[in-house]
């Protein structure tokens, strides 16, 4: 229970992922801020996790809302110790596809939203000498996207940077700022954009013959939140199988 004292918040909590790390989360004693689109997503995982977990019902694209929404929160819960930047759209357009619409509507979820709710709770974390911020990168990032699209690929290069930057900003005031990039994650986002012969395509590509499981992230998730991850600042750890080493 090394979280029992700390107030966390997840987005996107109520996908794969997110529903993964909010039970890692709670299961470790803090009290987790579940915030997802999606009122019934949220519903069903707060009453599996328990009293743990409260929901936010959120559009992570509408910034000012979003704004509005975080200081409710601060103002309720004090302080936000733990964020994990977790949500995210995926869209498979490559270079001549991508339409300037599409692309700005996926900047505002994947790397707007972070960069606001980051702003928003780095205060109240300077304030208590302890704070974490984990943001959900991909191995796309890097990769150059094999089944992604350009936007996302580019939204998550920009997710590493805005980490990079907001680590070396805060060295020495107690908080930390990793990225986890995962590969293949088993979600419905996942899952459901690849068709049957990119799923197998991809599986034989990954060396450790499998696809990542969401409570593999989680389980990193935790381990960047804990406090004996004090050390450990400006990281992106990958999570590819064996798809790309260093």
């Amino acid at each position: 229970m090394e979280l029992q004292d700390k107030t966390a918040l997840v987005t996107g909590a109520g996908g794969g992922i997110g529903r993964a790390v909010v039970t890692a989360l709670a299961a470790e004693g803090a009290q987790v801020i579940a915030l997802d689109r999606d009122a019934d997503a949220l519903d069903a995982l707060c009453a599996d996790v328990g009293p743990n977990c409260s929901a936010a019902v959120a559009d992570l694209s509408d910034g000012p809302g979003l704004q509005a929404l975080a200081a409710d929160l601060l103002g309720k819960h004090g302080r936000i110790d733990i964020l994990v930047n977790n949500a995210g759209i995926l869209t498979p357009h490559k270079l001549a596809g991508i339409t300037l619409e599409d692309w700005h509507a996926l900047m505002s979820v994947n790397l707007d939203a972070a960069m606001l709710l980051t702003q928003a709770v780095v205060p109240g974390m300077k304030d208590a000498g302890w704070g974490r911020v984990i943001n959900m990168a991909s191995y796309a990032w890097k990769s150059g996207g094999l089944t992604a699209g350009t936007a996302y690929s580019v939204s998550k290069a920009a997710l590493v940077g805005l980490t990079y930057s907001t680590a070396r900003e805060l060295t020495g005031t107690g908080i930390t700022a990793n990225a986890i990039a995962p590969a293949y994650v088993v979600s419905p986002m996942i899952m459901n954009q690849l068709s049957d012969e990119d799923r197998a395509r991809q599986l034989a590509a990954i060396p450790v013959g499998r696809f990542c499981e969401p409570e593999e992230v989680a389980h990193t998730v935790r381990f960047l939140a804990s406090p004996l991850a004090g050390f450990m600042t400006g990281l992106t750890i990958d999570m590819n199988g064996g798809l790309q080493f260093g």
